[in-house]
């Protein structure tokens, strides 16, 4: 196989960057149109002629604008008329233009964001506060599998479901340990650390990467091998955009069987809930590294839902026998259980009941609604007087449910220090807060805000402190931001960097410092550089 392929091959070098003033304090349209046109003109001197670069430039005067803006984003609570639209769009399909792009937009003096798949939960890949323009990847969407190798190349903008497919088309026994929901971009989700059913088996997906491409802040293309150790060890989890534009990753490829179980059961409060989600605290994070159980708790009215959905790298007679030992209190039965290949479980688990791989390559969310996500690690088991307090508490709160995602296995195996994602060894799983909505309007935003909130307040005694740690790939501009104004604040960098990072946080900034001293690529939550001794 090439090391990488064809279609991102290294870029010719640039001709000539035409600098450009800052933004200026005019205002309106023909400032907005000034800026417009001086960026184009600096993307023309720098790319080549017959690419026709004004044809992959949006400013909002352009007609389908808001089509491009609109068509990644997958949280409707930021696609509102009050919501902070970017100056210009720029939807690269080479990497020189990208390379262009970078270089253009320091010069403009704007703010950079960019976007893989749109499903950052804050939308920090398409928002911001102030002037900025937008880097849009959904062109760069090459996948190449070598099955013999085990490995494969898989650009930024492309997603999960075209990833898999990708894999199946090549072989029925290998697969990758990454996200449920297809649509997600692989950029963000690979950079942020990923994770999927294959966790407690092969780790997060950052875990199986073995080389990757960024464009730096100076516009040059690089490889692990001329980026260095530090910036490949922080781009495997510490989140790509603080560091420049991830063009692609390699990955490893891992053995699935031939067949695999999967199996969904619920029960109600008034069906023994509690006690099965109690013992799941003590079976799913223990047990074989073959089998993953995700508990999903949703409250009614009345009575809280507890769902444990799983999948098994095994036959149905070996699990029902597996877990009537080790955990009786889930009931499991031959019955619940579904026998497939590892790419229907793929859409088992993430479109229903589709049965046609090809529908992975659909890049459109089944739906889009309002949403807001948090998240948490537990590190020892709830009580069952606890969990019944909890409940009480949601049932009281409203609609938040809960996502229980056992750790364990391979995720005990791997050194915290190994990648910037430190939540390994010690935690028993993952809690994702989740609520959605489809009321439009800030009335309706406030209320669910606040029940998410104050469910995720009740929740203190419960979860890891000091700090209470968070996952970046859940994105939660609630634990806190960098200000616009104080871009490079090493201490507001810090509270939240602590949350997601922990121990990792002080290396990423020393990388950070290194290969961005300026600080271009920063968003509300990107890594801060080391404060100026000046």
């Amino acid at each position: 196989m090439k090391s990488r392929p064809t279609n991102i091959l290294p870029a010719v070098p640039f001709l000539l960057l035409l600098f450009l003033s800052p933004p200026s304090p005019a205002t309106g349209a023909a400032a907005d149109a000034s800026v417009y046109q001086s960026f184009l003109r600096c993307l023309e001197t720098n790319t080549a002629p017959e690419d026709k670069i004004s044809d992959l430039v949006y400013s909002p005067t352009n007609r389908t604008f808001n089509s491009v803006l609109q068509a990644y984003i997958r949280n409707s609570r930021l696609n509102t008329s009050s919501t902070p639209k970017p100056s210009i769009i720029i939807t690269p399909t080479k990497i020189p233009h990208i390379q262009a792009a970078v270089l253009c937009t320091k010069a403009a003096g704007y703010q950079l964001k960019t976007r893989s798949g749109g499903h950052d939960y804050e939308g920090l890949s398409y928002v911001s506060d102030s002037p900025f323009f937008i880097l849009d990847m959904f062109n760069f969407r090459s996948i190449e599998i070598d099955a013999a190798a085990k490995s494969g190349w898989v650009q930024a903008g492309a997603t999960l479901g075209e990833l898999y497919y990708r894999i199946w088309q090549k072989s029925n026994v290998l697969g990758f340990p990454a996200g449920i929901c297809p649509t997600v971009g692989v950029g963000g989700h690979l950079s942020g650390a990923g994770y999927g059913n294959l966790l407690r088996k092969y780790g997060l997906s950052t875990d199986n990467v073995v080389d990757a491409q960024i464009v730096d802040v100076n516009g040059k293309l690089l490889d692990r091998a001329s980026m260095g150790e530090d910036l490949f060890w922080a781009i495997r989890g510490g989140g790509g955009a603080s560091f420049g534009v991830i063009i692609a990753y390699k990955i490893v490829l891992v053995p699935v069987p031939e067949t695999v179980t999967v199996f969904r059961v619920e029960k109600y409060l008034e069906q023994n809930a509690t006690d099965m989600a109690y013992q799941w605290q003590l079976v799913a994070p223990k047990t074989t590294k073959d089998l993953f159980m995700r508990m999903l708790l949703q409250p009614g009215e009345t009575t809280v839902r507890a769902s444990v959905l799983a999948e098994y790298l095994g036959n149905a007679d070996s699990l029902v026998a597996l877990l009537g030992k080790e955990f009786p209190e889930l009931g499991l039965k031959k019955e619940d259980c579904l026998e497939m290949s590892w790419i229907q479980s793929v859409l088992w688990w993430g479109l229903d009941n589709e049965t046609n791989p090809a529908v992975l390559l659909s890049r459109q969310p089944e739906s889009v609604n309002f949403g807001k996500r948090k998240s948490d690690y537990v590190q020892t088991p709830i009580p069952k007087a606890s969990l019944e307090w909890i409940w009480k508490k949601m049932i009281e709160s409203g609609k938040t449910g809960f996502v229980f995602n056992p750790y364990g296995g391979a995720m005990d195996e791997v050194p915290a220090t190994e990648t910037p994602f430190p939540h390994r060894a010690g935690n028993l799983y993952k809690i994702q807060y989740s609520i959605s909505w489809k009321e439009a309007g800030v009335e309706a935003e406030k209320k669910y805000l606040g029940q998410i909130r104050r469910i995720y307040s009740y929740m203190t005694p419960f979860v890891s402190k000091n700090p209470r740690s968070a996952y970046l790939n859940y994105r939660d501009l609630d634990i806190g931001i960098v200000q616009p104004a104080s871009k490079n604040s090493f201490d507001e960098g810090k509270v939240y960097g602590g949350k997601y990072f922990n121990g990792n946080f002080e290396r990423l900034v020393k990388v950070k410092t290194a290969v961005d001293p300026h600080n271009f690529f920063w968003n509300e939550q990107s890594i801060p550089v080391l404060p100026s001794k000046a």
